[in-house]
């Protein structure tokens, strides 16, 4: 068990890390060529252009002003300049909201650590308990800090009874607030958007067939019979996951027909050629122009058949719809209520933004779901018990001391000082964190096997799994079998009788691992995610060996999205453990507090210069985030009542059994309060906005706004393309990956693209390639709005010529970009 030595130890080492961390942190993201790595959204949004335009060879890799790496700590201040106002015209509400949760648990745990240090901890040193078992059972000196060290029956219990209530009665007050201001954020945020698709759009699933009577007959002459009034169009859902795979396929066959071109531009004197075997290994040596031409060219007409199958095949139309509204109000009827005698059929809901639908799991009949969803669920419960394998194996590591009473062969080894802090104190929190890495790739596969059709429920549902997971495993799991392994000579010696106080006595003894824990994950780990080694390294693999144009170095530069999958489930975590230690165990907070404080900080800096948002769900998790709080409280209260009735406390334990019930009671209240304004659309809202609609824009054509919102990708393919100018420079490359140079315009071609050929411009310091770039994959759906949804432009006019730091902003210049 871990001693405040070994603790000394883990916080030595991970401050260490975490200090080391943001030192390469403050010295890569002033390279140059490290720039579009840190400053990806700035990019996106194209507020910010590279630095390696200017300088010299050097400077184009190097920041030769070394003024700057004085400003080591800057980006936190920069990081607070941003309001919460303009995070969310910046990233979005989702963003904003998920930067609340740190907030919220700064709110909560900062009171209760004051309170808890100065009551708690002095009653429970006078205690003197431990004294008289620590040689029964296996015990540290940071345990006299916790509720065990208090003598059974003792009159002492009232006060860890008085503090639940309070600490309670605290939490519920902040989660109450916090839920009434979300709430009112929500509804805000969606009556001050400008009109939106998903406002008119409802999917319909589980069209019932009709004899003789296509899907896109029987849904219009469902909605013009049973909503005459407001019913607009539809748009049919196809099977196309084939003709998408074959669209990617073609897509990467055109990057390297541009490659080719581009090297030819370069060298005209030598035609760039390949072999056609495996890998270019070998086989028949080809021109490589002219034979990614053709492949495309047959490519083309695969394509076109493979369309027109689809198009034709009643087998590839699903019975779902988009159907689309000539107002909200018309369109909240229909998403929020039953269209049919029979429940199971013409099922609506609000269709997700465009930029939120999965397309793949549009194809899944939806009979099949329920038994999807059932198969997850069997699955998901063999995979929480298989991993308790790995946490007790963790476990086993936090608890030498109960395993050398076992076999006393291996005390020789780990009684070394050093070996036996860094196995307790460092080497279990690190090993969670490694078994649990994989885990939520996992668990999001299993969500999109259930069939959910919008990357948002994805993540929530992939998120609820990993909280679920980690609550069992990481929380119970590890308490459990930490305290199995640390009384394990205790539990073989001592009479059945006496196990249940055993366990009372050294469940708020975990708290070391815990504490651990926090500080691998919370402190170091933090850390590294502002570091962003991995993209980093991932980025300049990708610029040498696979990046052939400027759209690749697009994709290669992509920050993707905050990971709320894991993100959320691990504060939820967070939560918990501080909540049930909290009246335990105090000394636990502290750690919890600088990871709230640290961890807020540098998402702040992640979510305005790094992370862009692939959709906008209006917080919808929030209600996720607050009933899992309120588990948490639960939890505390059930373990406090169990550990009271291991104490034989039978005057105070009565007095915790209403808590339970208050503590559910307020969850219900908030529950019916707030919760329909994130399931459901007021009509009142939706009545209001089609009112100023018609009073500011009287004569708009919804109906030509709404006709390609939710237009299948297979209507998208590959002949919605883009014309893309790329000028290629006569003098080499700074570096070998610079064989496409930036784009110098773009524009959008309105009609199918012309057969694919080489238009060279003669000029005297460059040449003009043009080609077609096809168009997004069939389920990949992208906005049809530029960038993110909201764009904030700053003013850079005092950076350096380096243009290193994003961090004077110039808020006078705001506007929606649509």
């Amino acid at each position: 068990m871990a001693s405040l030595e070994d603790i000394g130890v883990s916080a030595l080492i991970n401050l260490i890390g975490a200090f080391a961390f943001l030192l390469a942190f403050a010295f890569l993201r002033l390279q140059p060529v490290n720039d579009r790595v840190y400053f990806p959204k700035w990019y996106i949004n194209g507020a910010r252009s590279s630095p390696r335009h200017r300088g010299n060879f050097v400077g184009k890799f190097v920041n030769l002003n070394f003024a700057t790496y004085l400003t080591f700590l800057n980006w936190m201040p920069q990081a607070m300049k941003m309001k919460e106002s303009e995070i969310i015209e910046h990233a979005g509400l989702d963003s904003a909201v998920f930067l609340r949760i740190y907030i919220l648990g700064l709110k909560i745990f900062g009171p209760i650590t004051i309170v808890a240090l100065l009551i708690l901890v002095p009653v429970n040193v006078s205690g003197g308990t431990l004294f008289f078992l620590s040689k029964e059972l296996v015990v540290s000196n940071i345990d006299k800090l916790s509720i065990s060290n208090i003598q059974p029956k003792s009159l002492k219990f009232f006060a860890h009874i008085s503090m639940m209530y309070l600490f309670t009665s605290w939490i519920c007050y902040m989660l109450y607030k916090e839920y009434d201001m979300v709430a009112s954020m929500r509804l805000k945020f969606l009556a001050s958007k400008s009109r939106r698709a998903e406002q008119f759009t409802v999917l319909a699933r589980n069209v019932p067939h009709v004899s003789g009577r296509s899907v896109s007959d029987s849904v219009d002459s469902f909605f013009k019979k049973n909503h005459p009034d407001h019913y607009l169009s539809h748009q049919v859902v196809y099977n196309a996951n084939k003709f998408g795979r074959l669209v990617r396929r073609r897509h990467r066959l055109q990057n390297w027909l541009d490659y080719n071109q581009l090297k030819y531009e370069r060298n005209p004197e030598k035609r760039p050629t390949m072999k056609t075997g495996f890998l270019g290994l070998w086989g028949k040596k080809v021109d490589s122009v002219e034979y990614y031409k053709q492949q495309i060219k047959e490519f083309d007409e695969r394509l076109t058949m493979e369309r027109q199958k689809v198009l034709k095949d009643p087998k590839c139309i699903m019975p779902a719809a988009f159907v689309s509204f000539n107002t909200r109000w018309g369109a909240a009827v229909c998403a929020q209520t039953h269209q049919s005698k029979n429940p199971t059929l013409w099922l609506t809901k609000w269709a997700p933004e465009p930029r939120d639908v999965y397309w793949k799991n549009l194809a899944i009949p939806f009979v099949s779901l329920s038994i999807r969803k059932l198969v997850i669920s069997l699955l998901l419960f063999a995979l929480v018990f298989f991993y308790l394998i790995p946490i007790a194996f963790v476990q086993s590591l936090a608890n030498l001391e109960g395993l050398e009473r076992v076999a006393p062969f291996l005390r020789p080894v780990v009684e070394l000082s050093f070996i036996k802090s860094f196995l307790q104190g460092f080497l279990p929190g690190f090993a969670l964190k490694f078994f649990l890495y994989i885990l939520p790739s996992v668990l999001m596969v299993m969500s999109k096997i259930e069939g959910h059709v919008a990357f948002s429920v994805l993540e929530r549902r992939t998120a609820a799994k990993y909280y679920y997971f980690m609550l069992v495993n990481v929380f119970l799991g590890s308490i459990v079998a930490g305290t199995a392994f640390e009384q394990l000579d205790s539990f073989l010696h001592q009479s059945p009788t006496e196990i249940p106080r055993t366990i009372g006595v050294s469940i708020p003894m975990k708290a070391t691992f815990f504490i651990t824990y926090i500080m691998v994950d919370g402190w170091a780990g933090i850390a590294a995610e502002i570091l962003r080694l991995k993209p980093l390294v991932i980025y300049h693999l990708k610029n040498m060996f696979i990046v052939k144009t400027e759209r690749d170095r697009e994709k290669a530069m992509d920050p993707g999205s905050v990971d709320f999958p894991e993100t959320i489930p691990s504060l939820q975590l967070y939560f918990l453990m501080g909540i049930v230690y909290a009246v335990i165990t105090p000394i636990l907070l502290p750690f919890i507090l600088v990871f709230f404080a640290f961890a807020y900080f540098v998402y702040r800096h992640q979510i305005i210069n790094v992370y862009n948002q692939q959709y906008e769900s209006a917080a919808a998790f929030w209600p996720h985030v607050h009933t899992r709080i309120i588990a948490s409280l639960l939890i505390s209260q059930l373990l406090l009542l169990g550990l009271l009735g291991t104490k034989k406390a039978a005057n105070s334990t009565p007095l915790l059994v209403a808590l339970p019930i208050l503590t559910l009671t307020f969850h219900k209240y908030c529950k019916n309060r707030f919760e329909p304004a994130f399931r459901e659309y007021p009509l009142e809202e939706a009545m209001e906005k089609d009112t100023q609609d018609k009073a500011s824009e009287s004569e708009i054509n919804l109906k030509a706004f709404l006709a390609d919102a939710y237009l299948h990708p297979i209507f998208r393919s590959f002949e919605e393309v883009e014309l893309v100018e790329v000028r290629v420079e006569k003098s080499p490359p700074d570096t070998p990956s610079q064989l496409a140079s930036e784009p110098v315009s773009r524009s959008r071609s309105p009609s199918p693209s012309p057969p694919h050929h080489l238009d060279q411009e003669e000029q005297e310091e460059s040449v003009t390639v043009q080609h077609y770039e096809v168009g997004p994959p069939a389920n990949v759906y992208h906005y049809g709005y530029e960038h993110h949804e909201n764009i904030f432009h700053y003013n850079m006019d005092q950076y350096n010529e380096t243009q290193h730091n994003v961090e004077n902003y110039n808020m006078d210049h705001s506007y929606y970009r649509y």
